[in-house]
């Protein structure tokens, strides 16, 4: 059986519907970040910009282009630290929360 809608668009209209899936969602790419997951925590803050501010409008906030943005965050991007933690603490203060490490055995 074929799907109706495209998952990404299916998603989309979740993150702009549902607050509380969306802030998981940034949550979520950050922890895998964290794990040393970069790809997958690049993708999963690619698909939140997307749905969510834009590359457009991060690009403003982050004084960055938007292309430039993209690549960071695409599947072959190495950004540096210091512009990953801006682009997340970007992300953070425009959802309006702020995420907490907690260390857990």
């Amino acid at each position: 059986m074929a799907l109706t809608r495209d998952v990404k668009e299916t998603v989309r209209a979740r993150i702009e519907r549902d607050p509380g899936f969306r802030e998981t969602l940034l949550e979520e790419g950050i922890e895998h970040l964290l794990a040393g997951e970069l790809e997958l925590g690049k993708a999963v803050l690619r698909d939140y910009v997307k749905a969510t501010i834009g590359f457009q409008e991060l690009g403003g906030l982050t004084a960055k282009s938007p292309k430039s943005l993209m690549r960071m965050l695409g599947p072959q991007g190495n950004p540096q630290a210091r512009h990953l933690f801006e682009i997340i603490s970007c992300l953070q203060e425009r959802e309006g929360l702020h995420l907490k490490v907690q260390a857990v055995r």
